[in-house]
C-alpha cells in the first residue's frame, strides 16, 4: 500500500492565510479525495487525449505493469464470431475490424478500430463489478470488454447508448499473476468524443464528453476530477505533484495537454502525443519495497484516430513501430493475424506485413 506523501505538498500550497475561499474549498476537496486514496495500490497507467492542430485526434496510453504482461498485436477483421468466454457468455459477430494489444494474451486492454474508434482499459483497484451470479443477464468476461466495444461500435455515441442499457454482466477472475482483474476504460473517436466507464459499488458510472481527455487509475473517476480542479487554480508554473500515484499523474497530464502545442503536421503531433505519454511514464527498473505497487512502464500506444494508425512502443527496445489498420485489415483476409512480441523483436516502421495468421486468445475465464 502506497502511503501519501502530502505535508510538504500543503506547506507549499497553502501559501498564506489569505487564501481565497474558494480556492481553500477547493483545496479542501481534493486534499479529501486524496486521503481517500492514501491507501490505495498505485498500479500505473496514463491515457490521453491529443487535438491537433488540423482538428483531428490522437489518443495516447503507457502501460504500466511490476512484470511484463507478454503482450502481442493483433489484428481482428470484422466478421468474426466472438463470445464472452464465460459460462452463460453474451455472443456477437464483429461489426468492424480492430488492431488491439493483448494482455498476458488474456484480455485486449488496448486497440483501436477501423472506425476509428479506440478503448483503452486501466486498472482501478475500485472497481465492483457486482456478482454477475445474481444478474439474469448474459455474461461478459472483463478481457472482452473493450473488445466488445471495438468489434461493435464506430463512434462513442453509439458505445455509450448501448453500454448505459447493462446488455452483460461482467466475470472478472483472477489474473494468473494473483491480482484481480479490475479496470475502468476509456474510448475515444475521431470527432473528440470521449467516454469513461467504471463500474462502482455495483453500479454502472458513465462519464461523456470531450472534457474527459485524461484518465489515470485510482481513486475513482468523480475523485480524480476533484483533485484535478483545485491544481487547475494553482497553475502548473507555479507548482505540479510529481509522485508516480494515479491523481499525480492525472494533474501532470492534464496541465502538460493544455499547454502543448497543437501541431498541424501529423509527424510532429505524433512526436507531441508520445511526448506527452512519455512524461508520465514510470523508468525501466524502478522499484521501492515501502511502495511495492508502482510499477514501470513496459510499453507505450498512439492512436492517430485520422490516419487510423496505431503506434506501438515498447520500453525494452529504443524503436517506434507502427500499424496501418487500411493495410492490414485487408492483408488479414477475414482471418486473425498476430504480431508476436514475447521475444521483444527489434522492430521499426510500418509492420503489417510482419503479422502471420494465428487462433485468436481465449479471454480470461476462470
Amino acid at each position: 500500500m502506497v502511503p501519501v506523501r502530502i505535508r510538504a505538498t500543503v506547506a507549499s500550497l497553502t501559501h498564506s492565510r489569505r487564501t481565497p475561499p474558494v480556492k481553500k474549498a477547493l483545496f479542501n476537496l481534493a486534499f479529501s479525495a486524496a486521503l481517500s486514496s492514501a491507501s490505495l495500490p498505485a498500479d500505473a497507467c496514463t491515457r490521453l487525449i491529443y487535438e491537433t492542430g488540423a482538428k483531428s485526434y490522437m489518443v495516447g496510453r503507457t502501460m504500466d505493469w511490476m512484470v511484463d504482461p507478454k503482450s502481442d498485436l493483433w489484428a481482428f477483421p470484422k466478421g468474426m464470431a466472438r463470445d464472452g468466454a464465460v459460462p452463460g457468455a453474451i455472443k456477437w459477430t464483429a461489426k468492424h475490424g480492430s488492431v488491439i494489444s493483448s494482455f498476458y494474451n488474456l484480455a485486449t486492454v488496448d486497440g483501436t478500430n477501423d472506425a476509428g474508434l479506440v478503448a483503452n482499459v486501466l486498472y482501478l483497484v475500485e472497481s465492483d463489478y457486482g456478482d454477475p451470479a445474481a444478474s439474469k443477464k448474459p455474461k461478459l468476461s472483463v478481457g472482452a470488454w473493450a473488445q466488445y466495444v471495438l468489434d461493435n461500435f464506430g463512434t462513442v455515441a453509439e458505445a455509450v447508448a448501448a453500454l448505459q442499457k447493462e446488455p452483460f454482466a461482467i466475470v472478472a477472475p483472477d489474473m494468473p499473476d494473483g491480482h484481480k482483474a479490475t479496470g475502468h476504460m476509456a474510448i475515444a473517436d475521431s470527432s473528440g468524443d470521449s467516454a469513461i466507464f467504471e463500474y462502482i459499488g455495483g453500479k454502472l458510472v458513465i462519464h461523456h464528453g470531450a472534457q474527459y481527455r485524461v484518465m489515470t487509475n485510482s481513486p475513482s473517476y468523480d475523485q480524480q476530477l476533484a483533485i484535478n480542479t483545485y491544481w487547475n487554480t494553482v497553475g502548473g508554473l507555479q507548482f505540479l505533484p510529481g509522485t508516480a500515484r494515479a491523481a499525480d499523474r492525472f494533474a501532470r497530464i492534464s496541465w502538460n495537454l493544455n499547454a502543448a502545442a497543437k501541431e498541424t503536421d501529423p509527424r510532429l503531433a505524433t512526436a507531441t502525443t508520445f511526448s506527452l505519454i512519455r512524461a508520465v511514464s514510470v523508468p525501466l527498473g524502478i522499484a521501492d519495497p515501502k511502495q511495492p505497487n508502482i510499477a514501470a512502464t513496459v510499453w507505450r500506444t498512439v492512436a492517430d484516430l485520422q490516419a487510423k494508425r496505431y503506434y506501438f512502443e515498447s520500453a525494452y527496445n529504443p524503436a517506434i513501430f507502427w500499424v496501418d489498420l487500411e493495410k492490414v485489415l485487408p492483408a488479414a483476409g477475414g482471418k486473425p493475424m498476430k504480431l508476436d512480441l514475447g521475444e521483444r523483436p527489434m522492430l521499426s516502421g510500418e509492420v503489417s506485413g510482419k503479422f502471420v495468421g494465428a487462433e485468436p486468445f481465449r479471454f480470461i475465464s476462470h
